[in-house]
């Protein structure tokens, strides 16, 4: 189980805003993972949920495409990527392009019995689920990491967005904030602190 004492610490150093250059051919990327209602994030804690809320701001944002994708990395290895949604290849034409300067993205994660890391990314008009294999650990935890490796989000570059990682272990503490928050070279996390398996998810607006 996570120690709630190192989860309290890594919430206080990891901000809860990060602002990017508001310059017309960036974005800005807040979040927000409050829970107001006790009951509900009783019962999220509980069920081993995560809950995330994204707001991308950009005076160009509106009539961008965008696309969200994901590497698999095993051993310190990619073993496999793919894309969550490429919005250029919706079957509607409304759902193709950003229709405002505002784009919200909240996603609802957990690790099933049979050791999936379960998935709902829900974007402003449809939602999609997704699965992948994991360990049996409760350890996994779903991360913002675009603040921390200090992305200015450009459009038409792909950056960096979020990490399921599991901790780094040593003399018997798990430590997660020492893997987000250790620099730009996100794939290699693996090898450098001997996880056995993470998941990073990367976007662009074009």
């Amino acid at each position: 189980m996570k120690s709630l004492c190192i989860a309290l610490v890594c919430a206080l150093l990891s901000s809860v805003s990060f602002a990017q250059n508001t310059q017309n051919n960036s974005v800005k990327l807040t979040s927000d993972d409050t829970i107001k209602n006790s009951e509900i994030r009783d019962i999220l804690n509980f069920e081993g949920i995560e809950f995330k809320k994204l707001k991308f701001a950009g005076k160009e944002l509106a009539d961008k495409t965008y696309k969200l994708t994901v590497k698999e990395i095993w051993d310190g290895k990619i073993k496999t990527e793919s894309t969550i949604i490429d919005s250029n290849v919706m079957p509607y034409d409304e759902l193709k392009k950003i229709n405002d300067t505002v784009f919200n993205l909240k996603i609802i994660s957990k690790l099933t019995p049979d050791n999936k890391l379960k998935m709902n990314f829900c974007f402003p008009r449809f939602s999609t689920e997704k699965q992948f294999d994991a360990i049996k650990s409760d350890d996994y935890s779903l991360r913002n990491i675009a603040s921390n490796a200090g992305t200015k989000i450009i459009y038409g570059k792909k950056f960096y967005l979020l990490a399921y990682i599991l901790p780094y272990e040593k003399d018997g503490s798990k430590y997660w904030c020492a893997v987000e928050s250790s620099g730009k070279n996100i794939e290699n996390w693996g090898k450098e602190f001997g996880i056995k398996h993470y998941l990073v998810f990367e976007m662009v607006f074009e």
